[in-house]
């Protein structure tokens, strides 16, 4: 578990999946993501399964994202190993985030990535850390920016415009004062 101010990361689990799928099946948490909300609860299990497979083969994943004033699975953040290749790289870290809509805008995705780029660095071998997004999702790239990474091209994933952010680990650490 990590704990931050105002929230709690802790792998997700089966007893999140009610709150995945509200978050999942909302049409638009997925405007910038392929546009395919889930439509059953059963694709968010699968989903969750697939995160702890993670967790088992590369001792990372994905986290849930709980607030603790009333302990509510707000959405999920977390740094996931990739091992396919996308945008000419494999084998690489990732920062990712996807919060419920009623989460937007309370800075949720700057404190849960804020913690969790800080563990990646922390516990794993690794220089950088990598994130994508769509080049029209001003709100999720704000974030990445003021977490420090830097914007270095635009790509096609599944046909899809995206954007390549780096954050290097010296950058994190003079930035932030780890």
């Amino acid at each position: 578990m990590i704990h931050t101010e105002r929230l709690i990361l802790t792998p997700i689990d089966t007893e999140h999946r009610i709150d995945l799928f509200e978050m999942d099946s909302n049409p638009a948490v997925h405007k910038y993501i392929y546009n395919q909300p889930v439509n059953s609860i059963s694709e968010v299990e699968d989903y969750i399964k697939a995160i702890q497979q993670q967790y088992l083969t590369y001792n990372t994943g994905r986290l849930a994202v709980l607030n603790k004033s009333n302990n509510e699975c707000v959405g999920w953040c977390g740094i996931k190993y990739i091992d396919y290749q996308m945008n000419n790289h494999i084998n690489f870290y990732e920062l990712g985030y996807r919060f419920k809509e009623s989460a937007w805008g309370k800075g949720y995705a700057f404190e849960s990535s804020l913690a969790v780029i800080k563990h990646a660095f922390e516990t794993f071998a690794i220089k950088s850390i990598f994130a994508t997004t769509h080049p029209d999702n001003t709100a999720s790239r704000v974030v990445l920016e003021k977490l420090g990474f830097q914007f270095v091209e635009l790509f096609e994933d599944d046909d899809i415009d995206s954007t390549w952010y780096c954050l290097d680990k010296a950058t994190f650490e003079a930035k932030f004062d780890n």
